[in-house]
């Protein structure tokens, strides 16, 4: 399992309801529901991980987080994930709007476009760079709204929504980030975790 999955579930209370969108092939989902007993569901485009999800005994649904989350009443759930989804959105303003309108809090994940060894990748190859938190070819990466640490704090203040947590991560070390670290934070880690409310 991800380390970055691990560090989510320390966001969220035992027997809470959690909405997992893009929940891939439900592993986020299995330890949710083994080790923190959440009544918990998922939402995802691929027809065949939605087929496996199901097949593991997970409630999921088939469809696009980025028209399909209306379908959910306000405050239906305590916490929503979005685990390094956000990027690949046509309209993450819109997407973060709708996980703080069904849920409580929402929990998301950001790969670190700002992350040393990308800048550098692109200063001394001038490609883009493939790593472990963006591991596609430019042409056939999903991701189109490539962002940082930093601009999704900077985000976070410009629209008004509460960063209840910021955690970064390099490997399997996790840091908070504050105002006094942010620059380095920006710089040293390759993911954002943030814990966000209304």
């Amino acid at each position: 399992m991800k380390p970055e999955f691990k560090v989510i579930s320390t966001l969220i209370k035992k027997e809470s309801h959690v909405l997992d969108i893009g929940c891939s092939d439900g592993i986020l989902m299995e330890y949710l529901k083994n080790e923190k007993k959440v009544n918990i569901r998922g939402i995802e485009i691929s027809k065949s991980k939605v087929q496996n999800c199901i097949a593991k005994g997970l409630t999921v649904i088939e469809g696009n987080a980025e028209n399909d989350l209306k379908q959910f009443p306000d405050n239906s759930f305590d916490y929503v994930v979005l685990s390094q989804t956000l990027q690949a959105f046509l309209n993450p303003e819109n997407v973060i709007k709708e996980l703080l309108r069904i849920g409580k809090q929402a929990i998301v994940t950001i790969p670190n476009f700002g992350y040393w060894k990308i800048r550098l990748h692109l200063l001394l190859k001038g490609t883009m760079p493939v790593t472990r938190t963006l591991p596609d070819e430019w042409y056939n990466t999903p991701n189109i709204h490539l962002c940082t640490i930093k601009d999704f704090v900077f985000f976070s203040k410009k629209k008004k929504f509460k960063l209840s947590k910021s955690l970064a991560m390099r490997s399997n070390k996790v840091s908070y980030i504050n105002n006094v670290n942010l620059n380095m934070k920006n710089l040293s880690t390759n993911l954002g975790i943030f814990l966000i409310e209304k």
